[in-house]
């Protein structure tokens, strides 16, 4: 299994960024993913998951109406739009599918 993040940077506040998650090694388009971040000092803290279809996706309340994950499937890939950007959202981003995460991408949102 191997999962590969990209897209992170430095956005200001009130800024976008959409990562991407190059996935390989099982049956992408049979299971669901997942976006888990880690803010310094912080525990890990999931993010938003999306079923394998892309018919169910779920979001913490932190990221809710700012954050759309989705998927494509023939690209093996699994995205993050990530709208109206804070300085809490400051963290390293990791997908993560089949039990295995990523090594993440650091976002740091500052102006």
């Amino acid at each position: 299994v191997r999962l590969a993040e990209s897209g992170g940077g430095l956005v200001q506040p009130g800024g976008s960024l959409r990562l991407s998650c190059a996935a390989s090694g099982f049956t992408f388009s049979s299971m669901p993913m997942s976006w888990f971040r880690q803010a310094p000092g912080k525990e890990r803290e999931w993010v938003a998951t999306i079923g394998s279809a892309s018919r169910d996706r779920n979001y913490a309340n932190s990221v809710k109406d700012r954050f759309t994950i989705s998927r494509d499937n023939p690209k093996n890939t699994v995205y993050l739009q990530m709208n109206s950007l804070q300085p809490e959202d400051t963290a390293v981003y990791y997908c993560s599918g089949v039990g295995a995460y990523g090594q993440g991408t650091q976002v740091t949102v500052s102006s």
